[in-house]
C-alpha cells in the first residue's frame, strides 16, 4: 500500500490557493487537510499566511472561500433589516429563493463598533445548515445586540434580482427604509 505524499510549505499553499481560486463552493479545512495529507491546524496557519500576502480568502460557516475577482464580481447592495430571531430563516429563505447570495450580516455594537460575521448562503440547503449551526453551538444572531436591527451585503446576477429582494423584504415587514 503506498502512503500519500506530505505537500510541503510553499507547495503546499500553491496547491491550496488553486484549490479555492478554482472552487465553485465552499472548500471546508477538513477537507483541504486530506487533500494535501496535513492536519486541519497546519491548514488553518496556511490560510492565515495566504491572507497575510493579501489573497483574498475568507472563512464562512460552510468553508473557505476565494472571493471573485473586480472583473468578474457581481452585483452588490447592502440594505437594512429588523427582525426578531424567529424571523431569520424566513428572511433568508425569501433572499435565497429569489437568488440572491447572502454575503454577510453587520451590526452596529454601541461599544464594539462595527461587528461583521461572513454567512454566505445562496440556497435553502445553505441556509438551513448554517441555522442548524446556530441552534448546535446555541450562538446567538449578531441582531439580538441591536433590538433585531441588522446590516446583509445581498450579492446577485443582476440589480434586478437585488430590487425583487427589497422589494419582497419590504413587503414582509423586514425591510428597514
Amino acid at each position: 500500500m503506498m502512503e500519500r505524499k506530505k505537500l510541503l510549505g510553499e507547495e503546499r499553499r500553491t496547491k491550496l490557493l488553486h484549490i479555492l481560486q478554482t472552487s465553485a463552493q465552499p472548500v471546508t479545512g477538513t477537507e483541504l487537510s486530506q487533500m494535501a495529507n496535513v492536519s486541519r491546524q497546519v491548514i488553518v496557519g496556511d490560510i492565515t499566511l495566504l491572507k497575510a500576502r493579501n489573497e483574498p480568502i475568507i472563512a464562512t460557516s460552510q468553508g473557505y472561500i476565494f472571493l471573485a475577482t473586480e472583473s468578474t464580481k457581481k452585483p452588490e447592495r447592502t440594505i437594512a433589516c429588523q427582525h426578531d430571531p424567529s424571523r431569520a430563516q424566513e428572511e433568508l429563505y425569501l433572499l435565497v429563493d429569489i437568488g440572491i447570495t447572502v454575503k454577510d450580516v453587520k451590526i452596529e455594537h454601541p461599544v464594539y463598533g462595527d461587528l461583521t460575521a461572513s454567512i454566505m448562503v445562496s440556497s435553502r440547503k445553505e441556509v438551513q445548515q448554517f441555522l442548524s449551526r446556530v441552534s448546535a453551538t446555541n450562538a446567538s444572531f449578531l441582531s439580538e445586540l441591536t433590538s433585531g436591527i441588522h446590516l446583509h451585503t445581498l450579492s446577485a446576477s443582476s440589480e434586478e434580482l437585488l430590487d425583487e429582494a427589497e422589494t419582497a423584504l419590504r413587503e414582509a415587514g423586514i425591510l428597514v427604509d
